[in-house]
């Protein structure tokens, strides 16, 4: 059986649908800590099983019968080493045999400070005796999509990543990379560097908005310090604002560029565009 953590997130749902086409239902197990938000995975036959990255109890009982797991990383911040280290340990106890994890792209020279929490959790697969494989995940593109309706009604968008190229991809890209990792053969002790095809720049993303929304939206380059006070200025959590200021940042060193095309060869088909995605939501 295969497991996903994470299962009722948004990676998560993408990864079932896509095991969904070539997996049998009742051989996917998926991870929820409120069974009920899983409701919609029970009723196509997937196992949702209740679990919590910081009840290692709870992972133990949820792995029994599992044989590989796609370990997607928590999303709490600060937090991801302790709850992985459970997770990677409830795993050696239940006998699973494979672990697939989504780190972030080049973990191990990655200038942003997302990158610590995955090297150690890298490092924690590498002791662990448990085959594995690193999916290192470029950026979401919907992470800079949900500023699109503010940049639009006002013309700008913010940032700090000055020219830095960003090789972004979405979230389904992503997830079916995974998917094909954790059900298919050939992949154990892998590294991909996964990113999307098509690098841009943030000034180039506001002359896609305007080309496509019709309003004129510029980019405005911020200051790191300037850019975690306007975020926070428009309600954003104290953390996210500086996480998100300094993966702009890491950025700007060019820590979310890649061109080796891994992510396309994976997926057997090219990445999302910039363009498209924007089309999407507008």
């Amino acid at each position: 059986m295969i497991a996903i953590t994470g299962a009722t997130g948004l990676l998560g749902q993408h990864v079932i649908e896509n095991l969904l086409q070539t997996v049998p239902a009742n051989q996917i197990v998926a991870f929820a800590r409120d069974v009920k938000k899983g409701s919609s995975l029970s009723q196509k036959g997937v196992l949702v099983r209740q679990a919590d990255y910081n009840d290692k109890a709870s992972l133990i009982t949820a792995l029994q019968g599992v044989d590989k797991l796609l370990l997607i990383s928590s999303s709490e911040v600060g937090k991801r080493t302790i709850q992985h280290r459970n997770v990677i340990e409830a795993a050696k106890s239940a006998d699973v045999q494979f672990i697939a994890y989504t780190s972030i792209l080049h973990a191990d020279r990655s200038p942003l400070s997302l990158h610590v929490e995955h090297v150690e959790t890298e490092k924690m697969l590498a002791d662990s005796g448990i085959s594995y494989t690193l999916l290192r995940n470029g950026w979401y593109t919907e992470n800079y999509l949900a500023s699109v309706p503010a940049a639009i009604e006002h013309g700008v968008f913010l940032g700090a990543a000055g020219d830095g190229k960003i090789a972004s991809a979405t979230r389904a890209d992503y997830a079916l990379a995974a998917a094909r990792v954790i059900s298919e053969e050939g992949h154990i002790g892998k590294v991909y560097e996964l990113a999307g095809d098509e690098a841009w720049t943030l000034e180039q993303l506001a002359k896609e908005l305007t080309k496509q929304s019709g309003k004129q939206v510029i980019y405005n380059n911020l200051s790191q310090a300037d850019f975690v006070a306007a975020l926070k200025t428009a309600g954003l959590p104290d953390k996210l604002s500086n996480m998100l200021a300094d993966s702009d940042i890491g950025a700007s060193k060019g820590g979310l560029f890649d061109d080796s095309h891994t992510l396309c060869k994976l997926i057997g088909r090219r990445t999302t565009t910039l363009a498209e995605s924007i089309k999407a939501i507008l």
